[in-house]
């Protein structure tokens, strides 16, 4: 198989690549954060552009990462930024053992503390969602050792329903050209968290079974690793509870990210406030007898042990 097939394996990221990304990256990054832009306060701040105390947001796509993002965005003291383009794809190549972890690392460290320069935000606290991150939690926590993890989690034939709406695994993609934030190619092809023995498998499944997969592995990894951390880095969270009790939620982010400032607090209740609650059991509707059956080939075992109701 050559490397410009589309069913290869990722086979690394060229420098020249990764310098493409990251200009884009930049580019696109603030554009991206006009809507939770605010005054920042310089008043004894220290502008330093070292990443201190990151907050990563964890969760399989269509989880409600976006959402959350959104909320941890809203308080003063933190840079928020939105699936940066170049560590998404740094992710793989640490997944995979493509880059060593050491470059992968400088990169890391050097693109954060780009995107805090470009923003202006030098000297708050940096954060970040990314789903391709879900599999790199001990990489990440030896590069940063101070950073928390906040993790969403959703019922996963809500999130195949929502993410099979998307053009980004499903069959028609496939030979489109069009690609992702980094770099990889919509379609049926596998990924880099597709099981190697099942690589073919994934090309055959229906979209709602690979939409349901991707669920299941990006979920399970995160509890995974997770699990490998002490209990006061990590925080998870049910996308079903924050959407129909926002306050709460809102509530148990402050108190894990140590928000003493009212104002914070109040910002955070805010963002929450704007929870969709209609969005929980959209399957229900949605799902004929068969694609539930796809749906559930993949990620049955994994909703049980969350505690879904069938």
């Amino acid at each position: 198989m050559t490397s410009d097939s589309p069913l290869a394996p990722h086979s690394g990221l060229s420098t020249v690549k990764a310098a493409k990304l990251a200009a884009v990256g930049l580019l696109a990054d603030r554009k991206e954060r006009r809507e939770l832009e605010r005054p920042v306060e310089g008043g004894g701040r220290r502008l330093t552009l070292k990443v201190e105390r990151p907050i990563f947001i964890l969760g399989a796509p269509r989880s409600g990462t976006t959402f959350l993002g959104s909320c941890v965005g809203a308080l003063p003291d933190v840079s928020y930024h939105f699936e940066p383009r170049l560590t998404k794809a740094v992710a793989r190549c640490v997944y995979e053992g493509s880059w060593t972890p050491q470059r992968a690392a400088r990169y890391f460290r050097g693109y954060y503390g780009a995107l805090l320069a470009a923003s202006g935000h030098g000297g708050l606290r940096f954060a970040e969602k990314d789903p391709e991150n879900c599999f790199i939690v001990p990489f990440l926590t030896e590069v940063f050792p101070d950073a928390v993890f906040l993790h969403v989690y959703r019922d996963g034939r809500d999130v195949a329903v929502s993410h099979a709406e998307q053009p980004w695994l499903n069959a028609a993609s496939t030979g489109t050209g069009r690609s992702g934030r980094g770099g990889t190619p919509w379609g049926a092809a596998p990924r880099f968290w597709v099981e190697p023995e099942r690589r073919d498998e994934f090309t055959q499944v229906s979209d709602l079974g690979r939409s349901a997969w991707m669920w299941r592995r990006f979920t399970g990894s995160a509890l995974t690793q997770l699990a490998e951390l002490p209990a006061e880095r990590v925080r998870h969270l049910r996308y079903e509870d924050v959407v129909t009790r926002p306050a709460e939620a809102a509530e148990v982010v402050a108190d894990f990210l140590e928000v003493r400032d009212p104002a914070g607090r109040e910002a955070l209740h805010a963002r929450f406030a704007k929870a969709r609650p209609g969005s929980v059991g959209r399957w229900r509707q949605r799902l004929t007898e068969k694609d539930l059956a796809d749906v559930m080939a993949q990620a049955e075992p994994l909703l049980t042990r969350l505690g879904y109701p069938a």
